[in-house]
């Protein structure tokens, strides 16, 4: 039996665009830093200005869209998992509500210097890069083609180990955590600006 023919709107293998990733921070960059240093409850939480909106608009575009962060909260002993588990529901509920499906859902629940169960090393305690070429692997995206978007110099580290581009916003710690000395790609007031930037450098590059 012959292979059928490509239909006229079937891309040409190996002519596809590439699977283009945005790995979006929660605390301080999709969300405002929590006063204490975590949030139990979603109904207390607070998204930064116009985040959500912009998100949606980079799903419309073609992003696919992941969360990251480090949660030292339950790590630490600080937030019961079902208590996490509960928060991460309702904010993963609340973004699919307004239009904005997060592909998958990283946290590096443990730390090699936790409480209990959660004291153990992890792949996707950052900057480890585990989050990143997992979705690689699973979800085939290009991570040259990706972004990863924090507040602090753990995310901008795991972009660039990951082979990623970087966007630091100055919301949250704005890089003041000094943990580590790396320069973003480019720096923004927040994710809503950065968002609006790539949008529109991406709608020149097509035009």
């Amino acid at each position: 039996m012959q292979n059928r023919s490509p239909l006229p709107f079937d891309p040409l293998p190996g002519t596809e665009p590439p699977r283009r990733g945005l790995f979006i921070d929660r605390w301080g960059t999709l969300l405002e830093l929590p006063a204490r240093g975590y949030c139990s409850r979603f109904e207390k939480a607070r998204f930064t200005p116009g985040a959500v909106d912009a998100l949606f608009r980079a799903g419309q575009a073609g992003w696919r869209l992941y969360l990251i962060g480090n949660e030292e909260a339950v790590a630490f002993g600080h937030l019961a998992d079902s208590t996490w588990a509960r928060f991460e529901e309702a904010l993963l509920d609340h973004l699919k509500g307004h239009g904005v499906p997060i592909r998958r859902n990283y946290a590096g629940l443990d730390h090699p210097e936790g409480k209990g169960h959660h004291r153990r090393p992890s792949v996707y305690l950052l900057p480890n890069t585990g989050a990143m070429y997992h979705a690689a692997q699973v979800d085939g995206v290009r991570l040259s083609e990706c972004w990863v978007v924090g507040d602090s110099t753990l995310e901008m580290a795991a972009g660039s180990r990951s082979g990623c581009r970087t966007a630091a916003v100055e919301t949250g710690l704005a890089l003041a955590d000094g943990g580590l000395h790396i320069e973003p790609d480019v720096r923004a007031v927040d994710l809503a600006e950065f968002l609006s930037m790539l949008l529109a450098s991406r709608s020149r590059a097509a035009g």
